[in-house]
């Protein structure tokens, strides 16, 4: 039988059963609630087969009773366009295996995983722990990451002390993120795709790939050969102080150098992506040292001549997602624009063009061999993620999996509208405004003013499961996305602007919009409220202090309180030093913009109702900034709650974990601007 053949006969049945199963869950409501964001489907990871036929992705569904979630691997069949989609297995990471379009696989629980012509699936241990696998071309080597033992574990300085508990450091990166550090790294290991031949490529090496705790294997990749890699790592004595990430090539078959390729760029160099010719290696960097949100260029290595070329130095924004046209005369990207992210292509005499416009974000780029056709996902705020395909030369996206159909199917979406601000010296700031689901412009609404964390992270087209515009609108308040000073998709100079100003112009920027939202008919002035978490949530202790009245209540989450105690508690310290100014206790710059903007300065202004919430497993912010303000607040006499989850760290994860998050942050909202604050106003 004919693989194709045999692979739609294997599967046809399970593919029905998951689509009578997605029908089965649509229920009656028509305005989402925080179990619905939770439980609706996640599409991710798609994969294309070698010869552009059959696309791989994953639908991912949480079980809230279980506080757990299950991943399928699904196949959509591009020619046929069948639906349901193909079902192959529970995992996760799908891939193609050889050029020959011979082998799936992908990494489940219990190893990692061969589907054979869609009928025969095999597993094969790699020896352990398998992340961040890929193949090389002819599918003949895997490469993939693992957690080792780097030196000496702290329990084994005293063997004779079994029950005894310690960590023992002697520098300064002891924390990062959401975990302690142990001694042990993420390294870079290749073996034979039958498991044989396994071997640790940075072998003792005190290092991580990829960067942690954010990189994938967009991190390394083969050459087209098999025969080297290469591959991002932080090769530097201070780690908490630098960002100066290189590009290392080494070999495969044995223990050669491992050669940098970024020499004399001391700032973020990641994601490369080897031409199918093999001469040459795209990459994404930025210039500057210690600061994690500068202009992401694109870079072209050729390895022939050992130069690195910069190839769009015109072009004022940052690029993603690097992929190679099979021609190896064109790269796709994406690019972040104005509260979007879209699909952009360049040849490699620095000509380029925007291939799509439109209130979306593109991401997970998937290009076919005649690079005619993307394949990519697609979100926008109001909906979660979906593949689409994508026309190179008009720019027509279509949608191919259902994920937004069946939310707008159940539940009424909200209204969303980009617009601009004048600001206070004279400048433009953009918003996105997310208006309730049948909206009326003759009633008064409640309106929320969003504060985003970052500092620099651009209020785009996303989906969040836990900032998510769409259910604040369906709970009835009107949401400002404020893209103030300080984040990317304007132009470096309008990203550059909030360092070392935090409680500068970026805050002047919210107030604008602020009070131009207040001035509306449809806006209840009286039922406001600013919300955000991390760099938001400093925000929103800053707004405490200097926003004076315009607001109902607040929430913080994750947020930074004392500028002075958190510059000495955080993990990585470029990101203070690059973003505060250097130690305040260095130069009198320094101290005078830890007392003017640090929220704690100005808590003899508290007035406003506050919620606080942090992780306790958060080293970024560490959860003592959450502690000190709303102990400020309960000082000063505020109304204030606190919350705190005990095993979360800067985000909310676990499933149960989030809804109660969603029921306390909008029960704190209500209180003070729901329909019950309006009717004891009147």
């Amino acid at each position: 039988m004919h693989w194709c053949a045999s692979l739609l006969a294997a599967f046809v049945g399970t593919a029905l059963a998951i689509g009578q199963e997605q029908k089965a869950d649509i229920s009656s409501s028509r305005l989402l609630g925080a179990e619905d964001l939770v439980g609706l489907q996640r599409i991710g990871e798609p994969a294309l087969s070698p010869n552009g036929r059959w696309l791989l992705y994953t639908s991912k569904s949480v079980d809230l009773a279980k506080n757990g979630s299950q991943t399928r691997i699904l196949m959509l069949d591009l020619q046929n366009r069948m639906d349901p989609p193909l079902y192959i297995g529970q995992g996760s990471e799908p891939q193609w295996v050889g050029k020959e379009l011979f082998q799936i696989a992908y990494v489940a629980k219990d190893g990692v995983h061969f589907v054979t012509k869609g009928i025969v699936d095999t597993r094969v241990d790699f020896g352990g722990e398998t992340s961040n696998l890929r193949f090389s071309a002819d599918g003949s080597r895997a490469l993939f990451t693992r957690s080792v033992q780097v030196g000496e574990a702290p329990k084994d300085r005293h063997l004779d002390l079994p029950k005894a508990n310690l960590r023992v450091y002697d520098n300064l990166m002891v924390r990062h993120w959401d975990r302690w550090l142990d001694g042990t790294r993420s390294h870079l290991f290749v073996a034979n795709a039958d498991g044989t031949g396994v071997r640790d490529l940075m072998a003792g090496q005190p290092f991580d790939t990829p960067l942690q705790p954010f990189g994938g294997r967009e991190q390394f990749c083969f050459s087209p050969s098999g025969e080297f890699v290469c591959y991002t790592a932080k090769k530097v004595a201070d780690p908490e102080r630098s960002t100066d990430s290189g590009l290392y090539y080494a070999p495969i078959g044995i223990d050669g150098p491992h050669l940098l390729q970024t020499e004399g760029m001391p700032g973020y160099d990641q994601d490369p992506a080897w031409s199918p010719d093999g001469t040459k290696i795209a990459f994404c960097s930025m210039a500057r040292a210690g600061f994690e949100a500068d202009r992401v260029r694109l870079f072209v290595r050729d390895l022939t001549k050992g130069e690195n070329k910069e190839l769009l130095p015109q072009l004022d924004a940052s690029v993603h997602d690097l992929q190679w046209a099979a021609d190896g005369e064109r790269l796709f990207f994406t690019v972040e624009t104005e509260g979007t992210t879209q699909l952009y292509t360049a040849a490699l005499d620095g000509s380029y063009r925007a291939v799509t416009a439109g209130r979306h974000a593109l991401s997970s780029l998937q290009v076919v061999p005649k690079g005619d056709t993307v394949y990519a996902l697609r979100t926008t705020m109001e909906m979660p993620a979906d593949l689409v395909e994508i026309d190179v030369a008009t720019g027509a996206i279509t949608t191919l999996t259902k994920a937004g159909a069946t939310l707008a199917e159940r539940f009424d979406l909200p209204q969303v509208e980009a617009e601009w601000f004048p600001a206070s010296d004279g400048k433009r700031i953009h918003a996105w405004v997310v208006k309730p689901p049948n909206f009326d412009a003759t009633k008064k609404y409640p309106f929320v003013l969003f504060c985003q964390g970052g500092p620099q992270s651009m209020v785009g087209q996303g989906f969040s499961y836990r900032w998510n515009f769409h259910l604040m609108a369906a709970k009835g308040y009107v949401v400002a996305g404020v893209n103030r000073r300080g984040l990317p998709g304007f132009g470096q100079a309008w990203c550059d602007a909030i360092s070392e100003d935090w409680g500068g112009q970026a805050m002047q920027d919210l107030l604008t919009v602020t009070d131009a939202m207040q001035a509306r008919p449809y806006i209840d002035k009286a039922r406001s409220a600013a919300v955000g978490a991390s760099f938001g949530g400093y925000t929103v202790f800053w707004l405490m202090g200097n926003a004076g009245d315009r607001f109902a209540c607040m929430v913080g989450h994750c947020g930074i309180f004392n500028l002075e105690s958190m510059f000495l508690s955080t993990e990585e310290q470029w990101f203070t030093n690059w973003d505060l100014g250097a130690p305040w206790w260095k130069t009198e710059g320094g101290e005078a913009a830890m007392r003017r903007f640090s929220p704690h300065r100005y808590v003899q202004n508290w007035k406003t109702p506050l919620l606080v919430i942090h992780g306790e497993k958060d080293y970024r912010v560490p959860y003592d900034q959450g502690l000190q303000a709303f102990t400020a607040a309960q000082m000063q006499g505020v109304d204030s709650r606190l919350v705190t989850f005990p095993d979360e760290g800067h985000w909310v994860l676990q499933p149960q974990n989030s809804v109660a998050w969603q029921r306390e942050f909008f029960a704190w909202l209500d209180r003070y601007c729901g329909d019950a604050a309006a009717a004891r106003a009147r």
